[in-house]
C-alpha cells in the first residue's frame, strides 16, 4: 500500500484495485488525480454508486460494476478516457447528477455546463443519460422542481422569490410546471402544506 501526505485541512479518498488490471499500463506506479478531474469525479460516483448496490448485484453485475471501475481507473492513469464507452454511462450519469445537485440554483447550469465540466462532449453526455431512459433537461427540469416544492413547505418565500431563486424564467412559467408535476398550483399547495 502505497503512503502519501496530505497538506492540513484536506480531505483524500483512497480507491485500492487489484494491480492485474493494471499491470501493463502503470508499471507498478502508483497513481493519484485532482477531485476536479474529469475522470476522477466518474470514478469516485462510480465507486460510491457500486459501494451503495453491491449487495444487491448478481455474479454478472459485480463483473460489469468492476470492468468498469477497471476502465475508469484506467482513465485516470492516462488523464482521459474513451467517452464512446457504454460502459460508463452510468458513471457519467451519476457524476452529471452530483455536479446538477451542487448547482440547482445557478442560472448556466445545463446539458453544455454539466459536459464542460466533466469533459465530455454535449451529446455523450446526453446518450449518456438517454441509455438510463432520461434526459438531461428533464432530470434538471425535476430536481428544480422538487427542490421548489421543498422550500414551499419550509419557508415564507412567495412564489416569484421560489421561482427565481430555482431558476425558472418567471412566476407564471414555474406556476405553469409545477401544477403539471404536481396537480396544484404553488400557491395551493403552499397553503396546503403550511
Amino acid at each position: 500500500m502505497p503512503h502519501f501526505a496530505l497538506p492540513p485541512h484536506t480531505r483524500a479518498r483512497c480507491i485500492v484495485l487489484p494491480a492485474a488490471p493494471f499491470s501493463l499500463s502503470l508499471a507498478g506506479r502508483g497513481v493519484t488525480g485532482h477531485a476536479d478531474a474529469a475522470e476522477v469525479r466518474l470514478l469516485v460516483a462510480h465507486a460510491t454508486m457500486v459501494e451503495e448496490v453491491l449487495p444487491d448485484l448478481s455474479p454478472a453485475g459485480v463483473r460489469a460494476a468492476r470492468d468498469t471501475l477497471v476502465e475508469l481507473a484506467t482513465a485516470v492513469a492516462h488523464r482521459g478516457f474513451d467517452d464512446v464507452n457504454t460502459r460508463l454511462a452510468p458513471a457519467l450519469t451519476q457524476a452529471a447528477k452530483n455536479l446538477a445537485e451542487q448547482r440547482l440554483t445557478e442560472a448556466d447550469l445545463s446539458s453544455a455546463m454539466l459536459a464542460r465540466e466533466l469533459n465530455v462532449s454535449v451529446r455523450t453526455l446526453q446518450r449518456a443519460f438517454a441509455a438510463g431512459g432520461e434526459s438531461v433537461t428533464a432530470y434538471i427540469r425535476e430536481r428544480r422542481l422538487e427542490s421548489a416544492r421543498q422550500a414551499l413547505s419550509a419557508s415564507r418565500l412567495i412564489v416569484s422569490e421560489i421561482a427565481a431563486h430555482w431558476q425558472f424564467a418567471d412566476s407564471s412559467h414555474f406556476s405553469r410546471a409545477f401544477k403539471q408535476r404536481y396537480g396544484l398550483t404553488p400557491t395551493e399547495y403552499a397553503r396546503q402544506n403550511s
